[in-house]
């Protein structure tokens, strides 16, 4: 956290250093973030009723909309807030961090994929379509790796650990991540237990190594757009439209029964043995933070 900016409390009022209380500052910009997406995205909804553009773009401009705003609020507000500020969507290393981080999804699914066809479950029947591939990179790749990122690690990730420490922060994010996707098609338990140990450890890690949000954006946007739009995979239970055409067919532990490999024992141990891997790196590095009430007490 070399390039974090401490405020020293006795030189601020009283209500910015209520506002400034990492459980306060972390209700305030969930509250500000998920309005200013709402908000845009009604907009764009609004501007665009009546035209004749078809469901598909128009829910991607709505996509676009919402990602910007919340870019802008974090950039504009979000990143003003906290005992200790600073701005996770920085960085002269933004493009090759979220270059990396969509390598690395695209290798680790691939690895993924390689292992269920080994165990027979997974099998290319023909040709794909390519013509849903800039609609899937926005709707299925960028929108939830922006928006998902800047809630959970960007907000709940980064204020859970200033008040409770990393390690609070890296198992309250990633139940609730988990959690997140039970509302999904074809979700279940193991669904949601999966999402939260491969998901939830893999790029709450991420975050921890970098301390910034454009690696484990990287590695979201590669993870979805690698399954779905390449290999054909229900991404979270989502339909897929992959360069090939493929199915899953199998024992439900290894098929993930309809969500997708995400939901598979397959994609549980490899991605996250690969989160583990990144969290002893953030370790190594020396990227946990202690509780708030044990700094305040070393202070």
């Amino acid at each position: 956290m070399a390039d974090a900016e401490a405020v020293s409390a006795a030189d601020q009022p009283l209500w910015r250093r209520v506002v400034d209380f990492p459980l306060v500052a972390m209700v305030v910009s969930i509250f500000t973030l998920l309005t200013a997406a709402g908000l845009s995205s009604g907009i764009a909804e609004l501007i665009l009723r009546g035209t004749h553009i078809a469901s598909g773009q128009r829910t991607m401009i709505m996509d676009v909309a919402a990602a910007t705003a919340m870019i802008l609020v974090y950039k504009l507000f979000l990143r003003h807030l906290g005992e200790i500020r600073r701005d996770d969507l920085a960085g002269p290393r933004a493009l090759a961090q979220t270059g990396v981080g969509a390598a690395t999804g695209f290798t680790l699914f691939s690895a993924i994929v390689a292992v269920a066809a080994l165990f027979g479950v997974y099998h290319v029947t023909g040709r794909g379509d390519a013509s849903f591939v800039f609609f899937a990179l926005v709707a299925q790749g960028l929108f939830p790796a922006i928006s998902e990122e800047l809630l959970f690690r960007g907000v709940l990730f980064r204020w859970l650990e200033e008040f409770g420490g990393s390690w609070v922060a890296m198992i309250v994010t990633s139940a609730l991540f988990g959690a997140s996707h039970l509302w999904n098609p074809n979700a279940s338990m193991v669904a949601a237990i999966g999402i939260a140990l491969e998901g939830g450890i893999m790029l709450g890690a991420a975050y921890m190594v970098t301390r910034r949000l454009w690696l484990p954006m990287g590695l979201h946007a590669g993870w979805n757009f690698t399954q779905a739009e390449i290999y054909d995979i229900p991404v979270s239970g989502s339909d897929p439209h992959g360069l090939v055409a493929a199915k899953l067919s199998g024992p439900p532990l290894l098929t993930g029964n309809g969500f997708g490999l995400e939901a598979s024992i397959i994609a549980i141990l490899i991605a996250t043995a690969f989160g583990l891997w990144l969290l002893w790196l953030a370790a190594r590095r020396g990227e946990v933070v202690r509780p708030w009430w044990v700094r305040r007490e070393r202070a």
